[in-house]
């Protein structure tokens, strides 16, 4: 008998009682589980619910979401932001078609090997759709087994990942792990919260090292992450409302695959950007004259981004026919084209403001 038994009884009737009723918690369609769980990371489930509707509604399966073309996912997932999650879905799905026949695995050591599948991703949906015995591991669960066992190292640390790994498989109830998963995140986002949590509701405060030690102000610790990177980026757009320049953004860098108009990235604030080359003069004479129309800092979780959007000239210059840049309609972006969000914002105040949206 597990050491944890009436432990385990207190949390799972508490969850059976106070728990959110949210559309994937009513299913056991690995695909479901999956768009919830990967829209969900990094984002609140506030954001997150309205994207998972619309994503159920246009692509009801695996099949429906590997066919779609590349960029009506990405511009379905605009604003949801960590574009990277969408790219891997993307690959993840077209392996899903291509080597389970569009069947979608629910075996954690299958999940495991999908493109952007981790190890907490893998075990929620193979303990959510099977009940396979391995615990989930995401912050609201490492906050809660922090605070529950008074463990102080560190949340963030890769050798502490291990130890709580090993703590959340052995506390884990094996009779129910679906329901026990579920359960503990759960109690950390709704009761075990990083601040004011409160310990008056929590099922397990009668055994809670934090609350009997006054600990749960400090507890979990987190080491503190790096500097953040500033960046620079000057935006060129036509200063009239008929058309709009865009270019697809490559390599590995922020917002891979989206699209933004052209970009002229300095290494600091600059008064006025250089003219790229891109632009050429129709005529030697007719040099395109920039005009500052807006700013925003935009920030990620590792950089800071300095934006700046600047109007250009448009009557006296055409675009280099060898560049990546095109020319498309203005409501062509709003319905077809997704972009970074300081992008759309500007868009949308810009094109509102002259009646166009």
């Amino acid at each position: 008998m597990s050491p944890h038994n009436q432990i385990h009884t207190l949390l799972h009737v508490w969850y059976r009682e106070n728990h959110r009723f949210l559309p994937w918690r009513e299913t056991r369609d690995p695909y479901r589980i999956w768009l919830s769980e990967i829209i969900l990371q990094q984002t609140r489930v506030a954001q997150g619910l309205p994207y998972y509707l619309k994503f159920i509604e246009r692509f009801p399966s695996v099949l429906h979401f590997a066919n779609a073309e590349p960029d009506e996912i990405l511009k379905n997932w605009q604003g949801l932001g960590y574009y990277s999650r969408a790219r891997n879905m993307i690959k993840c799905s077209k392996k899903i078609a291509q080597e389970y026949c569009g069947i979608f695995p629910t075996k954690y050591s299958d999940l495991i090997l999908l493109p952007g599948i981790g190890s907490y991703t893998a075990a929620a949906i193979a303990s959510f759709c099977t009940n396979e015995p391995i615990a989930v591991l995401d912050g609201n669960v490492f906050r809660v087994l922090s605070r529950y066992f008074g463990i102080s190292n560190p949340i963030n640390s890769p050798k502490s990942k291990l130890v709580f790994t090993e703590l959340a498989n052995e506390f884990l109830d094996q009779n129910n792990p679906g329901l026990h998963n579920q359960a503990i995140m759960e109690l950390g986002a709704l009761i075990c919260k990083p601040a004011n949590p409160d310990c008056s509701a929590c099922p397990l405060s009668i055994s809670c090292e934090a609350r009997i030690k006054n600990l749960t102000s400090s507890l979990p610790v987190k080491l503190a992450s790096g500097k953040k990177k500033k960046r620079f980026f000057n935006y060129f757009v036509p200063n009239n409302l008929d058309t709009l320049w865009l270019r697809k953004r490559k390599g590995k860098d922020i917002w891979t695959e989206l699209y933004e108009p052209p970009l002229c990235e300095t290494t600091s604030e600059t008064e006025l950007p250089p003219v790229p080359d891109f632009f050429k003069a129709i005529e030697k004479n007719n040099v395109p004259t920039l005009q500052f129309d807006s700013e925003v800092t935009h920030i990620l979780s590792h950089q800071i981004l300095h934006i700046k959007f600047w109007k250009i000239d448009a009557s006296v210059l055409t675009l280099d026919p060898n560049s990546d840049i095109f020319e498309v309609g203005i409501n062509e972006v709003k319905e077809r084209y997704a972009v970074p969000v300081p992008v759309m914002n500007y868009l949308s105040k810009l094109l509102a403001t002259n009646g166009v949206y």
